[in-house]
């Protein structure tokens, strides 16, 4: 029994007809000393509806193991899980809905300490957006990317090969019976996206951020080292409730520096930005997108993976991983920032080693040697916007072109491959109604495919922008999450096809040429408007009346902030 007072004995301690209640109904055959540990509750996404994920209950089973041998009492406590390839209309549209749902269960619970069990893209984010706000001392275990598929001899990215094959197809270079055939090979274990995709950059983050026990992040799911770990992580939770170590303690502006850092290093998903802002939100840490492109954008891409290199998760866990990759950064990262260990992290580099130079640059021969996001602003993205420099194609980074306007999602697939479409490689396409209001939910669609017709030409890259989203595991010269968004009034409702954008990165500018005379006359088309109805119930209607911009988070205004971990009154 640990010398600390636990949260827990609000429910359990006592001879009151409550906590008799409380007692009683959770005995079932436990020892009577069971309530006078710490209550750790394992925070789990898996489902079979969650197929990254689906793993982590035996990830879970290992915990429980380090939770007992610690003396604390294991709980495992099923949460809400987002199956980014499975959710219809988007996984983003419920990742409030998830860190809101993990939030009021944590607080209404018994619960000392947290471990929480992530893997696909909006698992993580949800977990550390409720932990944030419930500050109980909490821990993530990451469930780890899957192993490398081959397809014709050659490794399979997980997510990046699905674009580039469809694309192949459309081109007519390859066979459908072919690119079916790449289907079983393209996932070859459990575990999340092998590539640098949201999965992975959330993982990688979350350790930088300090709150992954620092090693562990992207070991592959099915590596019996991940087990090891997560015992190592139910032990070291029931030291953290005897410590009073929580997030708010971990979480710190210093945290989020070295995060901006990782995530610029590791060639990261540019949906790290928006989940990281919400965190952040979460905390009361004043952060922006200007700290984005301060903190970020000169740092270099060290890390050779797909989809702005070669290599895959697997290769990066063998060359030394997130460690070495922060030990050649070592000069950029906020030394002050704790762990959930109570240690710096800068404290873990002195032993890394970079295995594999080729997965891993040095410093001095990076892949790109100012690759971060970028943040752009203009008079078209007045709020901000973003482009992944490492992922786009150099020759596109300064461009002007006439605009190819697309008002949904819809319209583009019903367009994009009519041969009559007026189009060209300059051309700039612009998918607009894609952002948190207007789909709802933000979804992963700005790498919008190229015209059929420009496919057969050769051409396998354009300058495309949209108020939605990009998988973190696509590639191309995409500007997205355009702020305002169209629904919110932003000026990409008003772009007519034909109006002149122009796209310089290194300036940090996409601008419309239209005079603002011009602007001023413009209303959003028909079909625009027609694009944006209000949904009538629900989730989507409480979403859609509440949910900010994507320069701030996406999240919801009431949500932002922290209710802490008190709960005033009884439950009989």
């Amino acid at each position: 029994m640990l010398d600390v007072e636990l949260r827990s004995a609000q429910w359990y301690a006592g001879q009151s007809r409550n906590a008799y209640i409380h007692r009683a109904w959770m005995r079932r055959g436990a020892p009577g000393d069971a309530f006078d540990r710490p209550q750790i509750a394992i925070a789990n996404t898996a489902s079979d509806l969650v197929p990254c994920n689906r793993h982590l209950s035996e990830v879970a089973a290992a915990v429980r193991e380090g939770v007992l041998a610690a003396g604390g009492t294991p709980l495992e406590m099923p949460v809400l899980g987002l199956g980014e390839t499975q959710v219809r209309p988007t996984a983003m549209l419920w990742r409030n809905l998830a860190a809101m749902e993990m939030e009021e269960m944590f607080r209404a619970n018994p619960v000392d300490g947290l471990v929480l069990l992530g893997g696909c893209d909006k698992t993580i984010p949800s977990l550390l957006m409720a932990a944030a706000s419930v500050d109980l001392p909490a821990v993530v275990v990451p469930g780890g990317p899957m192993l490398t598929g081959t397809f014709r001899g050659v490794p399979l990215g997980c997510g990046t090969d699905v674009w580039r094959l469809s694309e192949e197809v459309r081109a007519g270079t390859l066979s459908a019976e072919q690119f079916t055939r790449s289907e079983s090979a393209m996932i070859r274990s459990r575990g999340h996206c092998n590539t640098m995709g949201t999965a992975s950059t959330m993982a990688l983050v979350a350790e930088a951020l300090g709150t992954v026990v620092p090693g562990v992040a992207g070991t592959p799911a099915p590596d019996s080292r991940l087990l090891e770990a997560a015992h190592g992580t139910g032990r070291l939770a029931v030291e953290m409730v005897a410590a009073g170590r929580r997030p708010s303690a971990v979480l710190t502006t210093a945290s989020f520096t070295n995060a901006i850092v990782a995530l610029a290093a590791i060639g990261g998903s540019t949906n790290a930005v928006v989940h990281l802002l919400a965190i952040a939100g979460r905390l009361g840490i004043d952060l922006g997108l200007d700290d984005f492109d301060r903190i970020g954008s000169r740092v270099p891409v060290l890390v050779d993976l797909q989809p702005a290199g070669r290599f895959l998760m697997e290769d990066l866990h063998r060359a030394g991983g997130l460690l070495a990759v922060l030990r050649e950064v070592r000069d950029l990262l906020d030394p002050t920032a704790l762990t959930v260990t109570g240690k710096p992290l800068v404290e873990y580099l002195d032993d890394a080693a970079i295995w594999d130079a080729e997965v891993i640059r040095p410093r001095s021969a990076p892949l790109v040697a100012e690759g971060g996001i970028a943040v752009l602003r203009g008079n078209l993205a007045p709020g901000g916007a973003l482009v992944k420099s490492a992922a786009a194609s150099p020759h596109l980074l300064r461009h002007r072109g006439r605009a190819l306007v697309f008002d949904s999602i819809e319209d583009f697939s019903a367009r994009i491959d009519d041969p009559d479409l007026d189009v060209d490689a300059d051309s700039v396409l612009v998918l607009r109604g894609c952002g948190p209001k207007g789909y709802p939910g933000m979804p992963e669609v700005s790498n919008m495919p190229l015209p059929k017709k420009l496919l057969a030409q050769g051409v396998r890259d354009m300058v495309r922008v949209c108020d939605g989203r990009m998988s973190g595991t696509a590639y191309g010269t995409v500007v997205l999450h355009v702020t305002p968004e169209a629904a919110a009034g932003g000026p990409l409702a008003l772009v007519r096809t034909g109006d002149v954008i122009r796209l310089d990165v290194e300036a940090r500018r996409i601008d419309l040429e239209v005079p603002v005379h011009e602007l001023a006359r413009r209303t959003p088309s028909g079909a625009t408007v027609a694009g944006f109805a209000r949904p009538r119930r629900g989730w989507e209607r409480l979403y859609v009346d509440h949910v900010l911009q994507a320069d701030t988070g996406a999240d919801l205004d009431f949500l932002v902030g922290s209710s802490g971990s008190e709960v005033s009154r009884e439950s009989h």
